[in-house]
């Protein structure tokens, strides 16, 4: 599983199917702009080539993304021993804020590609030198390189079976990791709105695991922040909650009508000594 090629579902069984609420033109209008926004960060190229703003042209850019991932020069790897969103979070982060500028800059112009595999990291640590750790041991990264180098560990490996819906649970907060070196600034608090609707654990990896990664290459979240991990069947509308940063991707069937499946709020508040 990677994390270019998202798999919508029809809706949780257990959830009724209520009508899309970022159906509104002035909705899909902001989630336009924030898809736009992405890619002229990662491809300016597109951007030059596109009307980004535009249905039409936002679509094209995306169909080139889609080609272009079937040869992507740089790609992360994740190995999961099993998926505890909370957990899975705060270590996604911390593997994210270790990546150098000039890896980031190229796994960012290749969308932050990460392949999931199943596997016990524990089981493979003597075989292959992971570059991050879950503190739980749930998790384990290869940085992002070219595939050849990750090639036998993927190989070896199975996808990351994601097919179950994701679990629902409360709302939860949890701390990045702290970081020794001088920052910029303090540590903040933010909330991180995960979709639940109709999206499974696969999905949910897919579009977090982009959020996530750009959110701290952007340093938007940073060593010592505090994220409220909220889960809700959709997210509010960008129109009445403010986000820093928005994943926002096409709806089963109707690729041209844009979703939020994870979003993260502006920073409220010093998290120090919280």
């Amino acid at each position: 599983m990677t994390t270019t090629t998202p798999n919508p579902t029809q809706p949780h069984p257990t959830e009724p199917h209520t009508p899309q609420p970022l159906s509104t033109e002035t909705t899909q209008r902001l989630l336009r702009t924030e898809v736009a926004r992405r890619i002229a960060t990662s491809r300016p190229d597109l951007a030059e080539r596109h009307d980004l703003l535009t249905t039409d042209g936002l679509l094209a850019a995306r169909q080139e993304i889609t080609h272009a991932a079937q040869d992507a020069k740089v790609l992360a790897v994740c190995v999961l021993r099993d998926f505890d969103l909370p957990t899975w979070t705060r270590a996604t982060c911390d593997f994210a804020a270790r990546i150098d500028p000039a890896t980031a800059t190229a796994w960012r112009r290749d969308f932050t590609r990460t392949v999931f595999l199943a596997g016990n990291p524990d089981n493979l640590k003597n075989r292959f030198t992971f570059s991050h750790l879950a503190a739980d041991g749930s998790a384990a990264w290869l940085s992002p390189a070219p595939p050849d180098q990750t090639a036998a560990l993927r190989r070896l490996l199975k996808p990351f079976d994601g097919s179950a819906p994701v679990p629902t649970r409360p709302s939860t907060t949890l701390r990045v990791p702290p970081d020794q070196a001088p920052r910029d600034r303090p540590p903040t608090r933010r909330d991180l709105h995960v979709a639940t609707a109709g999206v499974t654990i696969a999905d949910c990896l897919i579009h977090l695991n982009h959020l996530l990664a750009e959110a701290v290459l952007d340093g938007l979240i940073g060593p010592g922040d505090e994220l409220r991990l909220r889960q809700a069947p959709w997210l509010p509308t960008p129109a009445t909650l403010p986000f820093a940063a928005v994943r926002a991707d096409g709806t089963p069937g109707h690729p041209d009508r844009l979703r939020a499946y994870a979003a993260l709020t502006e920073g409220a508040g010093d998290a120090r000594g919280t």
